[in-house]
């Protein structure tokens, strides 16, 4: 089974291959070369969701970082226009 190379997958996609892989070397029915070879690639798959994770998470603060410090517009305290030509 060729594997699809990791950055090319979503992030979904590369969550279910792990999970599937867990799953296999829980149920414990593969040969010992097959397992060592799914935990090499589950170990892969783990270190790039991570760091999807991480850089998610980074630009999630970026953002949130924007916007505290872009200037609130408060229309509820605005002083009222109408009577301004009176």
């Amino acid at each position: 089974m060729a594997d699809k190379n990791i950055e090319e997958m979503t992030f979904k996609e590369a969550s279910i291959e792990l999970e599937k892989i867990v799953r296999s070397l829980e149920a414990g029915d593969l040969e010992l070369e097959e397992s060592l070879e799914r935990y090499g690639r589950g170990v892969e798959l783990l270190k790039s969701l991570r760091a999807r994770l991480n850089d998610a998470e980074q630009k999630v603060r970026v953002l949130l970082d924007a916007t505290d410090a872009a200037p609130v517009t408060d229309t509820q305290s605005a002083p009222a226009t109408a009577y301004i030509d009176e």
